[in-house]
């Protein structure tokens, strides 16, 4: 089975469409206005993305305010980065949501575990991320942590990725990672994406085969 490569944080039709043609699983787009990555659910209805799977980020908006961006821009999956609650997943979709985590707020990994397992019905994919909130600051996390960890959804990591860090994490053949979300680690500048970066990424997540 391959990994989920997803590239976050596209702005321009060009960069979406280098996505699109070197194979990238997900894309994903920034709905919330103080980011500088941040775009319109218009301009995403606009993208032609083929088979990719088209992935809202989301952190203040209402249920109702992220459905509605859903249905306009298009999308198939919601990434759900403000904290969430269980219920806030149930209106959304349970088959359509992508909770985020960041296990740097937890000071063990049971307690990181134990939030896990309360949205596990709720909820088709985990994202950890770095830091304690937010997403795309080029924060790398701590894979130490989270070796031993089970997790009770499909699981992609983020934070800081690169292809170089991403190719080192493959090598070991992490049990428990479905994915990787690339953002900061491939681009010029917020929002800019480099295509050759995109390639690199992919070529490092591609390489092998993710454990069964």
């Amino acid at each position: 089975m391959s990994y989920i490569v997803k590239i976050c944080g596209l702005t321009r039709a060009h960069d979406v469409l280098a996505c699109v043609r070197a194979g990238v699983d997900w894309l994903g787009f920034i709905f919330h206005p103080s980011s500088p990555r941040a775009i319109s659910a218009r301009r995403v209805a606009a993208f032609e993305t083929g088979t990719a799977r088209r992935v809202g980020v989301f952190v203040h908006q209402s249920p109702a305010e992220v459905l509605a961006v859903m249905c306009e821009a298009r999308l198939d999956l919601a990434q759900l980065h403000g904290g969430q609650n269980q219920a806030f997943c149930a209106e959304v979709g349970v088959e359509r949501v992508v909770r985020v985590f960041w296990p740097q707020r937890y000071p063990r990994v049971t307690d990181l575990e134990k939030d896990l397992a309360s949205f596990s019905e709720v909820a088709a994919y985990f994202l950890l991320d770095a830091g304690l909130s937010g997403g795309g600051c080029g924060e790398t996390l701590d894979l130490d942590f989270l070796t031993d960890v089970i997790f009770p959804r499909p699981c992609l990591l983020a934070g800081g990725l690169t292809a170089e860090r991403v190719a080192a994490v493959v090598s070991t053949n992490p049990p428990n990672i479905s994915g990787f979300d690339f953002n900061s680690g491939v681009e010029n500048s917020p929002g800019i994406k480099d295509s050759d970066l995109i390639k690199a990424a992919l070529a490092a997540v591609t390489k092998k085969e993710r454990p069964q």
